[in-house]
């Protein structure tokens, strides 16, 4: 078979100076078959995104009665698009009032994006408190929320009127007030290492935009579509945010992103300025198809109590001497090694053995766990073994 590695050296922009180089001919449930017929156990879902794994016949079936019909026909918000309602409302029947509002865009930086110039509008204040070791996209704007300097420094004058703040600390929390447009954060800190955020400290940020008017931005990115043990991780948390962001899962391997807020929010886009927000290929009708199924069959099988159940089971497994600590909720979690140089040597000898995974922006120590919602106890087995292994034969 003819390899593309070549070429993809040679024309595809680079990210990194050692890409994981996996050339892939054909996905199936939890595996991707490489060129040499090997076949991998995806333990990421493409980093949380395909979460009933590769070629759900579920989701093929939606895009291919999709495909029939029409795809792109014009730019989000202009014609009546059956699959973007179908699933704008069904979105809204997942969430609490008054998240009922579903602007569809194509990613979750640009769903980031979409979400300060709604916050900008409705308060008429420019500032925005982030986190630190936050991120939520590499546009500029989602750029200016990150709180890394090593990721941000190469790229200023990034945005200004934006504080960045520490996760778990009430004092901190000052630093919101009447000048601060919205605050953004994650329930888990997912590209911290899958770190959990306390609900105490999720109320209590709450509580404070709301004391000074300020709204609160909930990035469920990489949390939502069931992956934390609910279908929305803001059940857990018990908030409600006045804007929620929303993609990775979303579009069922398909590019799609979105931000929902209530329809008074959302109104403002419409007039002083018309057209206050655009986007050409947000909410694709085959892509708005695809999530639509896909949401559909997790809700039926409620596979948000099999990733709370399973992972519990995975975590109590997978424990070796070597994993200093095991984060996390639900299928979103991370296993911290004793440095980034061992984590790195286990991913590349689990990747030598058939398991792929990852590591994280904020925490290169620790090995990336964020499987289809559908993995089975063969495959939760299989990967547990997988990682022993290549932990072992480490020196």
């Amino acid at each position: 078979m003819f390899s593309h590695r070549a070429d993809f050296l040679r024309h595809l922009a680079p990210t990194s100076p050692a890409p994981m180089g996996l050339e892939v001919v054909s996905a199936k449930g939890l595996y991707l078959k490489g060129i040499d017929g090997k076949r991998y156990l995806d333990l990421i879902s493409g980093i949380s995104v395909n979460a009933l794994g590769h070629q759900h016949p579920y989701i093929v079936r939606a895009i291919q009665k999709q495909s029939r019909t029409f795809s792109h026909v014009m730019v989000y918000g202009e014609m009546v698009q059956g699959p973007q309602v179908k699933y704008a409302r069904l979105l809204s029947s997942c969430l609490p009032d008054p998240l009922s509002s579903v602007y569809f865009v194509s990613s979750g930086a640009e769903a980031t994006e979409g979400a300060m110039k709604l916050a900008k509008r409705a308060t008429g204040r420019s500032g925005f408190v982030a986190f630190q070791q936050a991120y939520h996209g590499s546009t500029q704007g989602a750029l200016s929320l990150m709180g890394s300097h090593y990721f941000t420094d190469a790229y200023l004058p990034l945005l200004p009127d934006v504080q960045h703040t520490v996760y778990e600390d009430l004092e901190s929390l000052n630093c919101i007030s009447h000048k601060t447009a919205a605050v953004f954060i994650e329930t888990v800190r997912a590209e911290a290492g899958a770190v959990p955020v306390s609900t105490e400290f999720l109320q209590q940020i709450q509580a404070r935009c709301r004391e000074v008017g300020a709204l609160l931005v909930l990035d469920e990115i990489q949390t939502g579509m069931g992956r934390t043990g609910s279908v929305f991780s803001l059940e857990q948390a018990g908030i409600v945010p006045d804007i929620l962001l929303l993609a990775k899962s979303l579009g069922a391997g398909l590019p799609l992103g979105a931000f929902i807020a209530s329809p008074e929010l959302m109104g403002l886009f419409s007039h002083k300025p018309v057209l206050g927000h655009l986007t050409t290929f947000g909410g694709h009708p085959l892509s708005c198809a695809a999530g639509y199924a896909q949401l559909k069959f997790i809700l039926k099988h409620r596979l948000w109590e099999q990733a709370a159940e399973m992972s519990a089971q995975f975590k109590t497994e997978v424990a070796h001497e070597k994993i200093k600590h095991i984060r996390g909720k639900g299928w979103l979690m991370g296993l911290e090694f004793e440095s980034n140089t061992f984590n790195f040597a286990v991913l590349r000898k689990a990747l030598e053995l058939g398991l792929v995974s990852d590591w994280f922006l904020f925490n290169d120590k620790s090995l990336r766990v964020a499987p289809a919602l559908t993995i089975g106890q063969a495959e939760l087995k299989k990967a547990i073994g997988f990682i022993h292994r290549a932990i072992e034969a480490i020196d």
